[in-house]
């Protein structure tokens, strides 16, 4: 069975392809100045882009798992996931909060998508 990696780097790629099955990155936003809703707006595109170049898209997300630098952000990140989801096709989800890995980032999103 053929694996297909997309933006492959030496640690890691930003998306692997197998059997159907689209496997994302933990995504974060380009612009760390951004307050929670900019950044989740950004993380989302990227993850829109993603998904496109593998065939599929928001509508066959399996699966996020969203990590939240600050909990205090959960109402207003969940305003933006909202009217970005499509309404009937919303995945199964999981949001922690979670140190992540540069003090700018408020947001990170790994997501498992059908292709």
């Amino acid at each position: 069975m053929s694996i297909t990696r997309f933006d492959a780097g030496p640690r890691m790629a930003e998306m692997t392809v197998h059997n159907g099955v689209a496997y994302l990155a933990g995504q974060i936003a380009e612009d760390g100045t951004q307050d929670i809703t900019g950044q989740t707006r950004q993380v989302l595109a990227a993850i829109d882009s993603l998904l496109a170049r593998a065939g599929s898209d928001k509508t066959k997300v399996l699966r996020a798992q969203i990590f939240l630098a600050d909990l205090a952000d959960f109402p207003a990140m969940n305003a933006v996931w909202e009217s970005w989801v499509v309404p009937g096709q919303t995945p199964a989800r999981a949001t922690v909060q979670a140190a992540l890995a540069k003090p700018e980032w408020k947001i990170e999103i790994v997501i498992t998508a059908a292709v």
